[in-house]
């Protein structure tokens, strides 16, 4: 095969995988991901050549420095091929050919949510207004703004989440003077002040009830400061935060007194899939900053009642801090509610600076921990969403240079093992080089949210917002 594409004759075979970026080498991918585009990285490269082959197809791509595949083509290849391609490239390096030893991709049939909303951000604290919300299309490469803080007077927006990967019911908040949480619930959007004068701060960091008439959030005085040491940036956190549950419907907000005294700090709350539970991650308050490092987050939950709209009155430990010795958050239950997602640190609750910060995965029916360390890398690993079906997960990575976070994927087999994970494919595998934002709170859903940046422009610039009680 190789001779009928007129690759030279006098190419040299090589017992190592090409360098490529993004690294896609033996790679587990769903079945309607966009093309695996590439480039060999650190070499002078001048030609290479890509052959893609399966058992009933096969193509063969040529590029200066770079593989792009042709989507009809990969989508044809994609159709027919249900386990495994190998890809064989070859390139020309200072003048002589070589050959790099085969690489497979293992495809799975069980597709991702289509598409993938984030945050582009600057990964500093002194560029926070120049951003968007985007949603992407896994499938193709085609994206669009959801909204843009050039066109709500710069204001901040973060955390744009769906009510298990429903996209018809989702919210994100919107600051600045006419801002609020912006509620999406079947195309009709809402803003929402989301504060009222028992709560110690507007609703931060939450989560959506699948029937989309209510929310859980923590209301958090938070407070960002830098390091004194030079291998770390900046450190977030609480000093102080609460739990509280908003009724849509009536807009009223309520919760329970031990959720809401100065005793224990509450944060990163979520539903389980039924919405019969309210997870969250619970410190007992310390001094800080000065002992942060002694500030660890357990993972509790506590029954919720949707018919009645009340909150249990007890709490359970699903996982101790004391006992791991590690901090928890981000917490995101499996579709199927067979497990909990989440992420630990040494200590505190925002790890995207902690270089320690990892995903780990708890069975909620056997409690035995998967410590996914095919997942991991050395840099930060945090925010992460589960797919639909619960057979993949998307999650933030630094592990390209420690500085900018970027969406992988990974795949979850039907006994809970991970495969290794890959990044987001871009039109141009280049582009990751050049692009200097953050891809943040990278979140699933099965289909396009019903509203743009211009919808959000006059949502915030000409409608009054409501008041919760």
């Amino acid at each position: 095969m190789l001779s009928c594409n007129n690759t030279p004759e006098n190419i040299k075979a090589t017992n190592s995988y090409p360098n490529i970026y993004p690294d896609y080498i033996n790679v587990t991918i769903p079945e309607n991901i966009a093309p695996l585009n590439f480039m060999i990285r650190g070499d002078s490269c001048e030609k290479m050549k890509a052959t893609i082959i399966g058992k009933q197809q096969s193509i063969t791509i040529k590029g200066k420095n770079k593989i792009q595949i042709p989507i009809k083509k990969w989508k044809k290849v994609l159709l027919k091929e249900k386990q495994q391609l190998s890809i064989t490239v070859s390139a020309k390096i200072n003048g002589h050919w070589k050959q790099y030893k085969t690489f497979v991709w293992n495809v799975k049939p069980n597709k991702i949510d289509a598409y993938l909303s984030y945050r582009l951000i600057e990964p500093g604290y002194e560029v926070w207004n120049k951003l968007q919300l985007v949603e992407r299309n896994v499938e193709t490469f085609e994206e669009h703004v959801l909204a843009d803080n050039n066109l709500v007077d710069n204001s901040c927006m973060n955390c744009h989440i769906y009510a298990n990967n429903n996209p018809h019911i989702s919210f994100f908040h919107l600051r600045g003077t006419k801002g609020g949480t912006v509620l999406n619930r079947n195309g009709k959007l809402r803003k929402i002040i989301t504060r009222t004068p028992k709560m110690i701060a507007n609703a931060t960091y939450g989560n959506l009830h699948p029937s989309g008439r209510y929310g859980v959030f923590s209301t958090n005085i938070v407070i960002p400061e830098f390091h004194s040491f030079k291998n770390k940036r900046l450190e977030v956190y609480d000093r102080a935060s609460n739990l509280v549950v908003i009724d849509f419907d009536t807009n009223k907000a309520f919760s329970q007194p031990f959720l809401s005294d100065t005793a224990n700090y509450e944060t990163f709350p979520v539903f389980s899939v039924d919405g019969k539970w309210i997870y969250y991650c619970s410190a007992p308050a310390k001094p800080v900053p000065d002992s942060i490092r002694a500030l660890r987050y357990s993972i509790l939950k506590i029954a919720f009642n949707p018919d009645s709209a009340t909150i249990g009155t007890k709490s359970d430990t699903v996982w101790n801090a004391n006992k791991h010795n590690a901090s928890a958050c981000h917490l995101k239950t499996s579709p199927d509610g067979k497990y909990l997602l989440y992420t630990i640190s040494d200590y505190g609750t925002f790890p995207i600076w902690h270089r320690e910060a990892d995903l780990q995965m708890l069975n909620l029916e056997t409690q035995e921990i998967n410590k996914l360390t095919n997942v991991n890398d050395t840099c930060s690993d945090s925010y992460h969403c589960w797919s639909s079906n619960s057979r993949w997960f998307v999650f933030a990575s630094k592990r390209d240079n420690g500085i900018y976070g970027k969406p992988y994927f990974a795949y979850i087999d039907k006994n809970g093992q991970a495969s290794k994970p890959f990044v987001l494919p871009q039109r141009d595998p280049a582009s990751y080089n050049f692009m200097l934002k953050s891809f943040n709170i990278p979140e699933l859903s099965t289909g396009r949210v019903p509203f743009n940046a211009r919808d959000i422009e006059k949502l915030y610039k000409g409608m009054d917002a409501e008041h919760i009680k």
